[in-house]
């Protein structure tokens, strides 16, 4: 005969607590001692590492740096942050913006110094990164610096090298302008081939100059004071007094930035002084006076 054993409520609940009761000397509180886990935070690429391709925004996908022995096409010199009223938007700043310049201003003192040189003074070309609008949502505020050997300063073809460029403009530099042969179409420049300064030749790079204060349609037509502010350089690396005898000394060629990058903040004109009377078999640097008489 099946026998059923009755037990009073009061006696159940007692017999529940003993039975999930913890044994002297055990934590029974599972919760109180697990850390508190830290919170998502965003990818940010690196610096020193380059990159099979040169784009300008950094999709996390695409992401896929190699070593700077290997063969790569830009090098990271640098990663930046946006922050205040720069990081404030809901989307990455458009070309032209504020925190786009700001970008481009960082960049331009990090490569420099990461160089020896400002970059638009070598065979070279700058691109910033931000981050892509899905990265920019989940809180990415970063910007690279990347660099990339050019073809030559008529042709932005991007090089296919190996090896850093820290450095690269330093000393005797293989990548530094130097001196060209320029292909005239009337009065403008067609076309600049790059010589030895030891080989004939009409042209020579002298500096970059900053042009603050103009508009890129003045730039554009060739203002007058871009050629004056050339021509300072052209004193400064020859060693001749920049006084009004100088026009009459050398003539002054410039590049200019395009109109993109002189909306994202690139106000550098390459510079290079200009003897047409004669062909020059040496650097012009330091000549002084007798090397550019008044003509």
């Amino acid at each position: 005969m099946r026998r059923w054993t009755a037990v009073a409520p009061g006696a159940v609940a007692a017999l529940a607590l003993a039975a999930c009761g913890a044994p002297a000397g055990l934590d029974a509180d599972l919760t109180d001692d697990w850390p508190a886990l830290a919170a998502p935070r965003p990818f940010v690429p690196a610096a020193g590492v380059c990159h099979p391709g040169v784009p300008d925004v950094g999709h996390l996908g695409g992401y896929q740096p190699v070593d700077c022995a290997l063969a790569h096409r830009a090098e990271t010199l640098h990663v930046g942050t946006l922050t205040g009223a720069h990081a404030a938007g809901t989307t990455p700043p458009l070309g032209g913006s504020a925190a786009t310049r700001t970008a481009h201003a960082e960049c331009g003192r990090e490569v420099h110094r990461a160089l020896g040189a400002d970059w638009r003074s070598g065979r070279l070309s700058l691109t910033v990164v931000l981050p892509s609008p899905r990265a920019w949502t989940g809180g990415a505020r970063w910007f690279r610096c990347d660099v990339s050997e050019v073809k030559s300063i008529d042709d932005p073809g991007v090089v296919v090298r190996t090896g850093s460029l820290r450095g690269a403009l330093t000393g005797a530099a293989a990548l530094r302008l130097g001196c060209f042969e320029p292909r005239m179409a009337g009065t403008d420049v067609s076309a600049m081939t790059p010589v030895p300064c030891t080989a004939r030749h009409h042209v020579e790079f002298v500096g970059v100059w900053q042009a603050t204060g103009l508009s890129y349609a003045r730039l554009h037509r060739g203002d007058d004071r871009v050629h004056r502010g050339c021509r300072s350089l052209l004193a400064r690396h020859t060693g001749v007094p920049d006084d009004g005898d100088l026009p009459f000394r050398a003539g002054s060629i410039f590049y200019h930035p395009t109109e993109r990058e002189w909306r994202d903040g690139d106000r550098g004109v390459r510079c290079f002084l200009w003897v047409d009377d004669r062909p020059l078999t040496r650097s012009l640097r330091d000549a002084g006076p007798r090397a550019l008489p008044v003509r």
